[in-house]
């Protein structure tokens, strides 16, 4: 077995990103942009689909730790060998073009004597294509197309078998540094003249922006503080810079059952990621973000409000279809692969309450703009009718669309918000209109989508089976906390829905969702309910239950999107912006209730 998905850490500059191998081999990297196709993916199959490593020889190492540099995403790997200690710097720097992306390594002897193996694969379009590699007076280029990539380096490289190799020694004091960089084809390459220089500029950018969270401060835990700094962190990098566009993941197939076909891509923008990451990042101070983001969506939705699509692109790109990659076996043999992603022609309504709560709190802010509520109002006529439809809810389910109560619940909080938008800021509204549509979708949940034999609120409308997502329903306003609806319904999931100490999303087996097969805890589930626990006055529970999430976090404090509680290892795709989404609202939600602010 090759390693595990945790085994990963992720560097990247806002444009790009690459997972990084405990073992010092980069598997996966795109570039010039997160959606871009891979020169790296021996993530999803094996060496030989492109990989870049650089680590003591075989068989000499001793012992491996890790760490990123305090607040940034800059990664340091220190191997330990039977004579000597070498530590491995991996980081992209900033860029203010997207076309020119570059990533450095800098290998520092720091005791003794290390003999160091070099091994690059670069294989364009996901592992499929064999570039022209050439040597040059600074290393290597090699070409494919549109696609260059340059590899600059003091040490001497040679080829063989396809690959480019070196074996080098360093000894205590010694700096080796390497730096790949992308540029188009057609255009002049640019080289980072000074790797150190380049350090520094990067790591005092991300120590400065990490020094701006609200919740960073003395009072909060040590352990809690570095979660949500890290948290943002991760979410940061998987910013689009020059859009305000979130991807969901950098990552795609990873798996959500090893050897299954749950898998998918998303380095896409998700507008009810994004919208909860955006409002991650205003609870935490930071309003750029959030202007970004809004203009993002303006650009990304504007037409008809019945052609607003759940995702798009990095820069608003709609068209964003499915294809399988027969040539590569899939991260531990799970397949398909798959590129783009066909959800984008899904209805889920559910992400109208997402806009109109994170828009109400940048108003809140005073981020709000007119052409922001034109865009809501213009959204929420539609939703005046839309809302009576079934969708694919939250979960995108791949079969027949439902009633799903979330999505039903989610239309309620998009015109209570609206209503609020009104009452507040005095803007203007049909205000009795959408207070009758607002108690209509009130009425119509109660009346179809709890069970009050059971005592508690279910998936969908006329079906039993629960759903880990009506653990919202007291977080949005829906029900008071105290509802005994909402305590019964809180109280079924962690019957129904909990296996081994985490949440599920649903039962698979109980709810028809067109896939075979089943999946771990949906990481996101469990901190929904560390909200809802702490809203119902269980206030150990919540504690218990957000710590031993924190305990699973790799070593480097990152999460994917689920975790196999059985197998004790993470699944689906790295790092997820849900998984730290929830995380850091958790965090939020306990520190403004039991922690006293300074």
């Amino acid at each position: 077995m090759g390693k595990l998905i945790e085994d990963y850490g992720l560097i990247g500059n806002m444009v790009s990103c690459a997972l990084v191998g405990i073992d010092g081999s980069i598997d996966w990297l795109c570039l010039p942009h997160f959606d871009s196709d891979a020169c790296f993916a021996a993530l999803l199959g094996t060496p030989d689909h492109g990989r870049w490593l650089i680590a003591p020889k075989k068989g000499e190492i001793k012992n491996t730790t890790r760490r990123y540099l305090p607040n940034t995403p800059i990664l340091e790997t220190t191997f330990e060998t039977e004579t000597g200690v070498v530590c491995i710097t991996d980081f992209m720097p900033l860029t203010t073009n997207e076309k020119k992306v570059e990533l450095l390594r800098i290998v520092r002897g720091i005791r003794g004597q290390v003999d160091m193996e070099m091994d690059i694969v670069l294989r364009f379009r996901y592992g499929e294509t064999v570039p022209w590699v050439r040597q040059t007076d600074y290393g290597i280029r090699a070409i494919s197309g549109p696609d260059t990539v340059e590899l600059l380096t003091p040490i001497p490289l040679h080829g063989e078998n396809m690959k480019t190799r070196s074996n080098f020694t360093v000894t205590e004091g010694s700096y080796v540094p390497f730096t790949l960089t992308y540029h188009p084809s057609q255009e002049e390459p640019r080289f980072i003249s000074d790797s150190r220089a380049a350090l520094t500029v990067t790591s005092d950018w991300w120590q400065e922006w990490a020094s701006r969270c609200y919740n960073a401060h003395a009072s909060v835990p040590p352990e809690w503080r570095d979660a949500i700094v890290r948290s943002l962190i991760t979410l940061k990098v998987m910013t689009f810079q020059p859009t305000g566009g979130i991807v969901a993941a950098p990552t795609t197939s990873l798996p959500e059952e090893i050897g299954g076909e749950r898998q998918w891509d998303y380095r896409f923008c998700w507008i009810r990621d994004s919208a909860l990451a955006l409002h991650t990042f205003l609870s935490s101070g930071y309003m750029d973000e959030a202007k970004a983001f809004r203009e993002w969506l303006l650009r990304a939705a504007a037409g008809h409000p019945e052609q607003m699509q759940i995702m798009y692109g990095l820069r608003g790109e709609r068209r964003l279809t499915e294809e399988e990659l027969p040539w590569l076996p899939g991260y531990e043999n799970s397949r398909p692969v798959r590129i783009g992603n066909g959800a984008y022609r899904q209805k889920q309504l559910d992400v109208y309450g997402e806009l109109m709560n994170t828009t109400h709190l940048a108003r809140m802010s005073q981020i709000g703009s007119a052409t922001s509520w034109q865009f809501q109002c213009t959204l929420l006529r539609n939703l005046e009718e839309s809302w009576h439809y079934p969708d694919e809810g939250i979960w995108e389910i791949r079969s027949s669309q439902r009633h799903f109560t979330h999505s039903k619940m989610m239309c309620w909080v998009a015109f209570d918000q609206a209503v609020k938008a009104i009452e507040i800021f005095g803007l203007e509204g049909p205000l009795d209109k959408w207070k009758k549509i607002r108690a209509e979708i009130k009425t119509d949940i109660l009346t179809h989508g709890y069970d009050s034999e059971r005592n508690t609120f279910t998936q969908t409308y006329g079906h039993p089976g629960l759903d880990a997502s009506l653990l919202l329903l007291g977080k949005t306003g829906f029900l008071e906390p105290t509802d005994p609806r909402f305590i019964g319904t809180v109280e079924a999931i962690e019957k129904e829905l909990i296996e081994d100490g985490f949440v599920l999303r649903y039962r698979p087996e109980e709810s028809t969702d067109g896939l075979s097969g089943n999946e771990g805890a949906f990481l996101v589930c469990s901190f929904w309910l560390v909200d809802a626990y702490a809203l119902i006055g269980r206030h150990n529970d919540a504690m218990v239950l957000f710590n031993r999430l924190l305990s699973i976090r790799n070593d480097l404090g990152l999460l994917a999107e689920e975790y196999h509680p059985g197998l004790k290892r993470q699944l689906g795709n790295f790092p997820q912006a849900f998984s730290h989404v929830g995380l850091i609202d958790a965090a939020h939600h306990l520190l403004q209730s039991y922690i006293p602010q300074p």
